[in-house]
């Protein structure tokens, strides 16, 4: 993903303007990336392990924890697109990233504080069944904690890559810079979800929360650093105002005629350059934007030169729309795709909680640490994947592996690891029974945390297949005018799917008795069963979809 995802993004930034005063170049490297890894630290180590917090500390329900757990993660994945409108739009990268960075660490601090301080969290619970909920202001402190948390950690996901691609020229250089940022942003991951998570459960939850704190400011110290050397682009604007020009202009003039005719359509834009003719004629799908670009006499000076206004746009503007409105279809099936990874995510945590964590007679695998393997089976597939497996095909079918078919193959891998979660946890269920554990939510089940590994591997490696091809297909079909846009919806797709999780979740337990507080007692296996039904029903969905799609543009040599 990280070459794939690089070589997008060093394209799209390769054509924005600079500003050359002598600033920009390697020299800002160490410190855009010493950043990163301090900011990521920051916030992967208080989300990863942020349902065993709410269980143990807070004595939230394990199934609540885990809805709370994917809200979070939602907010994480849509809040970077507004950030990112924000830097492109107004303010400039330095200064999203600055003001994020001192809202997560507002919301670290209130963690570490929650984890001090006995006033700010409810007492332990005395027994399985007396269990004390926090209150009213002990919730509120939580909520703003996590509120702030993930806003500060969204805002510089996006603006951290883009502003480091700024200060090169050169893309080749640029896509260097990726393949270093994307390398550290993963290491910093995993060193979050395995060193900060075994501090935080076999420390001390304050000792984790306050490194999180220190990542943060060192992060933050050493950006602000760097300032005199970074180059400053100025806010081009958002892509999404042209795209509400064409809406609005197109039902302001729904009851004219169209026309058969280019020239009575606004066919240039304005440029740095001066005016350039970009189409000749909209094209005949969805007919009904055209009028957005229909000239008419109200559009038009006294000389005859065309007015700025919402009610009319370029033709180019108009199918800029139109490519949007054919791969949306494509789009929702990603969402449906991201859903149940983020059921999945959330739930394997809560399992991994009643297992035997033990490696050897010392050494205790925090359950959050589990979904490391996430990671690590997705950092090695893409890999495989880029330099053994798609010269492989394009060798022996000579032709490459499409975005569309990398896609597919995710779209399997994924129904895949659900099917195996079913599996494992019928085992798990079976094992509970055999034991009499039924009516012990604290005690341990007799069967490895390990069990859990395979599903996670598999759900890695089809990532490492449809993140990339949703990323690459997104940036190829989509236009100029929206390049930055493209990686955006990977985003918010991912966040919308969290919010169908939380959802989901919560019809399962309104509907059936699968998902009780003590999954000992329910049918967490019939909740992946419906999940592979999903996922099914959701790729033949995306196979008709993707059979009738035709690309807009060439394919180019190496999709991988």
């Amino acid at each position: 993903m990280s070459q794939t995802i690089s070589s997008m993004d060093t394209e799209a930034h390769s054509s924005i303007p600079q500003t050359h005063h002598r600033k920009g170049g390697w020299i800002t490297f160490p410190f855009i990336t010493a950043t990163m890894a301090g900011l990521t630290l920051s916030a992967a180590g208080w989300v990863n392990n942020l349902i065993v917090y709410l269980i143990t500390e807070f004595n939230v329900k394990s199934i609540d924890a885990a809805q709370i757990f994917n809200v979070v993660n939602g907010c994480m994945a849509l809040f970077p697109v507004l950030g990112a409108v924000i830097a492109d739009s107004f303010v400039g990268c330095f200064s999203v990233i600055w003001v994020s960075s001192i809202i997560n660490l507002l919301g670290i601090v209130l963690f570490t504080f929650t984890a001090a301080l006995s006033t700010l969290r409810p007492k332990p619970c005395s027994d399985s069944s007396l269990c004390e909920g926090p209150s009213e202001f002990q919730y509120a402190i939580l909520i703003l904690a996590m509120g702030l948390g993930s806003i500060g950690a969204a805002g510089t996901r996006f603006t951290m890559g883009t502003m480091g691609a700024n200060q090169l020229d050169n893309p080749k250089h640029q896509e260097n810079f990726f393949n270093w940022f994307l390398f550290t942003w993963n290491t910093a991951s995993i060193i979050a979800a395995t060193a900060i998570v075994y501090v935080q459960d076999d420390v001390s939850w304050a000792w984790g929360f306050g490194i999180c704190v220190v990542a943060n400011v060192l992060g933050l110290i050493i950006f602000l650093a760097g300032r005199r050397f970074y180059r400053n682009v100025k806010p081009q604007g958002s892509p999404f105002k042209s795209l509400a020009c064409v809406i609005i202009a197109a039902i302001s003039k729904r009851k004219l005629q169209l026309s058969a005719k280019a020239q009575d359509y606004h066919n240039e834009i304005i440029g740095d350059e001066g005016k350039q003719p970009v189409a000749a004629a909209p094209t005949e799908s969805f007919k009904f934007l055209n009028r957005a670009a229909l000239v008419t006499q109200s559009d038009t000076e006294q000389y005859g030169s065309i007015k700025k206004s919402w009610k009319l746009c370029t033709v180019q503007q108009v199918e800029d729309l139109k490519t949007l409105i054919r791969i949306i279809p494509l789009w929702i099936s990603g969402i449906f795709l991201s859903t149940p990874i983020g059921i999945q995510a959330s739930l394997t945590i809560v399992q991994a909680l009643t297992m035997d964590r033990h490696i050897g007679p010392n050494f205790k695998i925090p359950s959050a640490s589990i979904m490391v393997f996430v990671l690590i089976s997705g950092a090695v597939s893409l890999p495989i994947i880029d330099r053994l497996l798609c010269p492989i095909w394009e060798k022996v079918l000579r032709r490459p592996l499409t975005p569309l078919q990398r896609l597919g193959i995710g779209h399997s891998l994924t129904v895949l690891s659900m099917a195996i979660s079913a599996l494992v946890e019928a085992k798990r269920l079976q094992i509970t029974k055999a034991h009499n554990l039924q009516d012990s939510p604290v005690s341990v089940v007799p069967m490895s945390i390990l069990w859990l590994v395979p599903q996670l591997i598999a759900v890695g490696m089809g990532e490492a297949f449809h993140f990339p091809g949703q990323a690459s297909l997104y940036y190829q079909e989509f236009p100029a005018s929206l390049k930055s846009t493209s990686t955006a919806l990977v985003a918010m797709l991912i966040g919308i799917a969290f919010y169908l999780s939380s959802a989901f979740i919560d019809l399962f337990r309104r509907m059936t008795n699968w998902l009780p507080d003590n999954i000992n007692q329910g049918r967490l296996d019939n909740v992946y069963w419906v999940l592979v039904v999903i996922g099914g029903v959701n790729f033949v969905y995306y196979l008709v979809c993707a059979s009738l799609y035709r690309y807009q543009n060439s394919l180019p040599r190496n999709n991988g």
